[in-house]
């Protein structure tokens, strides 16, 4: 059974309704099948009108839902034969970003995104998707085999930062963010982020310095976390409900304010309720993205990435 969110237990509660009718009905016999489909319509009205009105906070929690698509999910419904490439070239390879040449209806691109476990064998191999320097070094590896090759790149985002550990400061985790930031902006060839869940701070930013960066529905986008910005301003984790209000962290917001392109729609109930559907959107929306950017001659390509990033934060002296 799917993990239940705090939000989502009125849904719950009509959920063992129609349980404990089918149960009833199982050892009586007798026929409660028109009162299990009021409560069937019931519980459907109720999810989508949940869902079209929920708070930042509430996407929070879906962003964050155990059972959302990670990174090899969406490959293994979006791609075909996909051929991972290992390692930084200096000796490491880091686990929490993965990515590889692949097909998309048979036109070739790079693939490369940060990976999430679902259980904690899997969050401690993937270090939780908190790459380390060595991640973002094998990025920018694989950014630079693409755009020599003028192969498109796709970036799959789902980051709660880079690792902030000391082995991390200790081989230089600024410099690597730093670098990718620099040469994404000089890359020959078209690059399309989709933030798929959580997206803070550089550590999403090493992989989204992007022509097109897009948001599933449910996704966000951040400087900080918002219980981190909680800490910070009030001292308090525990507002991170109001940080989030504070901080503008969904697609709607981001759009407003031309931080990104666009939205991707997810199914009702979040990402996690059908990875064929989501990926389905994804891969529509990577696909018309290339088509698009291909269009344009290279030095406008890379003119248009580099205004695109120096008009964000631009603002009128009154």
């Amino acid at each position: 059974m799917s993990a239940v969110l705090d939000f989502e237990k009125p849904i719950m509660e009509i959920q063992e309704k129609i349980e404990e009718l089918r149960k009833i009905s199982l050892e009586s016999g007798m026929d409660f099948n028109k009162e299990i489909e009021t409560f069937e319509q019931q519980a459907e009205d109720c999810r989508k009108e949940l869902y079209s009105n929920l708070k930042p906070s509430q996407k929070l929690q879906i962003a964050r839902h155990p059972e959302r698509p990670n990174f090899l999910d969406y490959v293994n419904n979006i791609c075909e034969d996909f051929v991972e490439l290992h390692g930084d070239r200096e000796g490491m390879d880091d686990r929490a970003i993965i990515g590889g040449l692949a097909k998309i209806d048979g036109r070739p691109v790079m693939i490369i995104g940060t990976m999430k476990g679902k259980s904690t064998k899997e969050n401690l191999e993937y270090n939780f998707g908190m790459p380390q320097p060595q991640g973002y070094r094998k990025a920018l590896r694989l950014f630079k085999h693409a755009s020599k090759f003028n192969i498109p790149i796709v970036t799959l985002i789902d980051t709660p930062g880079a690792y902030p550990g000391i082995s991390a400061e200790e081989t230089n985790q600024g410099g690597a963010i730093a670098v990718n930031l620099r040469e994404m902006a000089k890359l020959n060839v078209p690059v399309i982020a989709i933030i798929t869940g959580e997206g803070c701070s550089g550590g999403a930013l090493g992989l989204a310095v992007a022509d097109k960066v897009f948001l599933l529905e449910h996704a966000y986008y951040t400087v900080i976390s918002p219980e981190g910005c909680a800490s910070i301003l009030w001292r308090d984790a525990t507002k991170a409900a109001d940080a989030a209000d504070a901080l503008k962290i969904t697609a709607k917001d981001l759009m407003k304010f031309n931080i990104i392109d666009g939205e991707i729609k997810e199914p009702v109930g979040g990402a996690h309720t059908n990875y064929e559907e989501v990926s389905a959107n994804m891969k529509k929306t990577i696909l018309d993205s290339i088509d698009e950017l291909l269009k344009l001659p290279v030095e406008n390509l890379k003119e248009q990435r580099y205004q695109k990033f120096r008009k964000m934060g631009a603002f009128l002296e009154g």
